[in-house]
């Protein structure tokens, strides 16, 4: 009788422990989604729980292209640096065959739902397209973007009357000659394409050893993408804050910096809340060209 009543007053703890349980679990928030996207990685740095920042580098760039950028802004935000697949040295993963961008910028998307995040997106040159593709298609997603050196379409800077369409062939013939190219003769073209980017001398090394680091098919098939992206028509219907940051090179010759400041102007225009801020005396990597003038222009707006 006496384990009998033991074993009564237990299940009643227990079946009190059960419902309490129950109704905890009730109230409980569900569990959080984890997101592992396959065709980029994420270091996280920073401070937690401070105003998320979103930074991708540009086509055949490493993350560390943010190095400056992460010591200044990691104070008070918490980063998510993204190293795309495929380059400088990363493992192509799914990047290897079919599109890039589009379905990079998918899951970006998933990455920004999956860590309930509304952060201020930055991109630099590719990774620039990637972020109006990604403000033009989830524009819930960024509070703030940042677009450094890139237009919603490059091609005109090849031909002012470019078209997607008039664009293919061209894109085609660069692609196979660029696959063709011996290795040899490739991996000498990189420092040339380097020193056309960047002035200073360390960042031409840097640039030009993760050109060569990068996996060939996917940075020649995200170059014809790029090419062949054409957001013209989207940029007016983007209403995020967004800062663009364009270079001013008085030396350069292809495109010419007037050229190129007429392009700017144009390809931007009808966007309603765009700052366009020129930056003189830089080429396409700014954050190496004039990283003082490039910190001051970030860190104002995002305040």
């Amino acid at each position: 009788m006496k384990y009998l009543r033991l074993l009564a007053i237990f299940g009643l703890v227990f079946a009190g422990i059960a419902a309490l349980a129950a109704q905890a679990s009730a109230v409980l928030p569900p569990p959080k989604i984890v997101f592992a996207p396959a065709r980029f990685t994420v270091v996280d740095q920073g401070t937690v729980g401070k105003p998320d920042v979103l930074l991708i580098p540009g086509m055949s760039s490493s993350r560390a292209v943010w190095e400056a950028e992460a010591k200044l802004l990691a104070p008070n935000y918490r980063l998510h640096l993204v190293q795309v697949g495929g380059f400088a040295g990363a493992p192509a993963g799914p990047n290897a065959s079919g599109q890039v961008l589009a379905p990079i910028v998918d899951e970006l998307h998933e990455y920004i739902l999956a860590n309930k995040m509304h952060p201020v997106v930055i991109g630099h040159s590719m990774g620039g397209l990637m972020t109006l593709m990604l403000a033009s298609r989830h524009p819930d997603d960024a509070r703030k973007i940042v677009i450094v050196d890139a237009l919603p379409f490059a091609a005109v800077l090849m031909d002012p009357k470019a078209t997607p369409e008039s664009m293919i062939p061209v894109t085609e013939a660069i692609k196979q000659q660029m696959t063709a190219m011996p290795a040899d003769q490739y991996a000498a073209m990189q420092p040339m394409m380097a020193a056309r980017m960047v002035t200073n001398p360390d960042a031409q090394k840097l640039v030009a050893a993760n050109f060569a680091a990068s996996d060939r098919g996917v940075a020649v098939e995200a170059m014809q993408e790029d090419l062949q992206t054409d957001l013209r028509a989207n940029v007016a219907s983007i209403k995020t804050p967004a800062l663009v940051l364009y270079a001013y090179d008085p030396a350069a010759q292809q495109p010419d910096a007037a050229t190129y400041e007429v392009a700017v102007q144009a390809a931007y225009k009808t966007m309603p809340n765009v700052t366009l801020t020129r930056i003189e005396d830089s080429r396409h990597f700014i954050m190496y060209d004039q990283p003082e003038k490039f910190d001051a222009a970030l860190k104002s707006f995002l305040k």
